[in-house]
């Protein structure tokens, strides 16, 4: 089965909206074994509307639509449909009905905006919607299938994951494709690359690797198709077994892990507790551990001393230390890790100072020089690192390489 995803709205086109949603639903329509051959993206026009529509029935079986069901008059993707599949509008007595439960549950009013919600095209399979008021369309012609859903995220993703998913499950048959991610850190693309030569040599033709790099890591995916998948995951897991023993320090976790995810298990496997002193990554450290559910269980808080000020009066760095060896230096970043791991009574504690620009370098400290210190127990140990000039890759490495050595740490036992 072949897919098209079609994403409708102004605000995509201009990209004051970020199309999570086409990419979003590419990935699930791949782990269903379902192949996505194009995105296309359109303004709210109603010609562009009709024409993308009719380009992507010559192309694919299974055409999904995301955005311009809304209540407001720039939302034409019902009424294109309506004339598309030679329909009329008609209210739905079930759309209504959950309509009116929805603002009932909120303490307000339908309006008549709002009750416009209710008219679908006569001869589509309505998908209820239980986050919103629009509800999802389902057409179906000559073998093909036009689903018209939400653009809002948190309505689209229960629809597909209620009816779309479970109905290509029942209708696929022929070759399954399994998928297996390794993550890796500290190590570049084409690094890595030399490394796996001879491995990615060994395997089969139904199984490929891609390489997947985003700042501060790269994510290693080995993708197979066939109609025997006991065989082929055996295939799979024993390349990934092999990969293990040739970059084991460069692995940090697989599929769906964040280093922050893999953090908080460690440190709730050890019943220990966590506080962060950030300066460069002004707080981004604290924010990816934040994002893990359970992460009060050992995250206890953070201090971010930007400010020279505020690393001496919060922190309680000595003014002299800073005055001789400058912010961003190894006797700094030490201090604030043990600062705030004494102030914080916790076991472990991170701390991070440095350069993140793209201005304030010198020959001597340039842009890019990060200071990551760990304090855990009665040991302090910190490590240099020089990035690039990038503010934003900046932070974000300097965030991953600090969990790192947290997670370093905590396997090594200390």
């Amino acid at each position: 089965m072949i897919a098209e995803i079609i994403s409708i709205g102004d605000e995509l086109i201009t990209g004051q909206t970020l199309n999570s949603n086409a990419s979003w639903l590419a990935g699930n329509l791949d782990k269903t074994g379902v192949a996505t051959r194009q995105i296309t993206i359109v303004s709210d026009d109603k010609e562009e509307i009709e024409r993308a529509l009719s380009e992507a029935e010559r192309r694919a079986d299974l055409i999904l639509i995301t955005g311009g069901l809304g209540p407001t008059k720039d939302d034409n993707t019902r009424d294109v449909l309506c004339n598309f599949f030679n329909s009329r509008l008609i209210e739905s007595r079930l759309v209504l009905d959950d309509i009116k439960a929805f603002f009932a549950k909120r303490g307000l009013e339908v309006t008549e905006t709002n009750r416009k919600q209710s008219l679908v095209p006569e001869n589509c399979r309505i998908l209820r919607n239980k986050n919103g008021t629009a509800p999802g369309l389902w057409f179906e012609r000559k073998n093909k299938i036009f689903i018209a859903m939400p653009g809002v995220p948190f309505e689209l993703k229960p629809m597909v994951k209620d009816h779309v998913i479970p109905f290509l499950k029942e209708k696929i048959t022929g070759n399954f494709i399994i998928h297996r991610t390794i993550l890796t850190h500290g190590i570049g693309e084409s690094f890595l690359a030399d490394k796996l030569n001879a491995w990615e040599k060994e395997f089969p033709p139904n199984i490929r690797l891609s390489y997947l790099p985003s700042p501060g890591t790269v994510k290693l995916r080995l993708s197979g198709t066939s109609k025997a998948p006991k065989k082929l995951k055996d295939e799979i897991e024993k390349l990934t077994g092999k990969l293990k023993d040739i970059i084991p320090d460069h692995i940090y976790g697989e599929d769906d892990d964040t280093m922050q995810s893999i953090v908080g298990k460690l440190l709730m496997g050890k019943g220990a507790t966590l506080s962060v002193a950030e300066s460069c990554t002004g707080g981004m450290i604290s924010q990816m551990i934040t994002s893990v559910a359970g992460a009060s269980r050992y995250f206890t808080g953070s201090v971010i001393a930007y400010d020279n000020k505020i690393k001496i009066r919060q922190l309680g760095i000595d003014k002299s230390v800073i005055e001789k060896h400058g912010a961003v230096s190894r006797q700094v970043a030490e201090s604030m890790a043990t600062a705030i791991k004494k102030s914080f009574n916790t076991d472990y504690a991170i701390a991070t100072t440095g350069i993140a620009g793209p201005e304030g370098g010198s020959k001597k400290k340039p842009v890019g020089m990060i200071w990551i210190a760990l304090a855990v127990n009665s040991r302090i140990t910190s490590e240099k690192f020089l990035f690039g000039d990038d503010r934003e890759r900046n932070i974000i490495i300097t965030s991953i390489a600090a969990l790192n050595m947290l997670r370093k740490a905590i396997k090594e036992k200390l």
